[in-house]
């Protein structure tokens, strides 16, 4: 594994993460589950944000406290992406959320760009694109290639499970960006699926599948 690849240890993200991958697990909770182990791993990869003195009065007096610094954007990968924003957004209300929509090609595994939302220029000093598999690395990096064309600086991928194969194309298109993961999976089947991973993210939070 590379310096850049954090794979959370944390227990309660473990026993998250095995709720989130059985099959038996309704939308509902697995929506819930996806949005718990947001906030986690956001935590994590939010540890190095700069911060400033703050100096606020308490009910028994003063107290030099700390407060961020820098303006985080939220860039969820569509659909999926969609189901990690709330979580994330709890711990971070004034986050800015942008959308990039990237579908993969069935044939050649390409991702296809259909939509970026996105200002003239960036507004913020650090994005976090969310995306709750990185599975051929491919939507990923194409999303990482167009916020870097807009002009952002510092970009971080906050997802949930990757594959070897995955990190690989990912980390040789982009070898700077940290990925924070709760988990790497070793393959991917043959139509570019995780294994043994948790099935269609998307189709497993809409309730598509």
């Amino acid at each position: 594994m590379t310096p850049q690849v954090h794979v959370s240890p944390h227990p309660l993200v473990n026993h998250k993460m095995a709720l989130l991958r059985d099959q038996r697990t309704d939308p509902k909770k697995f929506r819930e589950l996806v949005r718990e182990i947001s906030v986690l791993l956001t935590y994590e990869a939010t540890a190095d944000l700069a911060t400033e003195r703050l100096s606020i009065t308490t009910p028994l007096g003063q107290s030099d406290e700390r407060k961020l610094a820098e303006r985080v954007g939220l860039v969820p990968i569509l659909r999926a992406g969609l189901g990690m924003v709330e979580g994330v957004w709890s711990i971070m209300p004034n986050a800015e959320v942008w959308h990039i929509g990237l579908r993969r090609d069935e044939q050649t595994l390409e991702p296809i760009e259909y939509y970026a939302r996105l200002p003239v220029s960036p507004t913020v000093d650090v994005c976090l694109v969310l995306d709750p598999m990185l599975a051929t690395g491919g939507s990923a990096a194409a999303a990482v290639g167009i916020l870097r064309e807009w002009g952002a600086k510092r970009i971080k991928f906050v997802g949930i499970i990757a594959s070897s194969e995955g990190i690989h194309h990912f980390s040789e298109a982009h070898p700077d960006v940290p990925l924070f993961l709760a988990a790497v999976d070793q393959h991917l089947n043959d139509a570019g699926l995780i294994v043994p991973g948790l099935g269609d993210a998307g189709d497993r939070l809409f309730g598509t599948g």
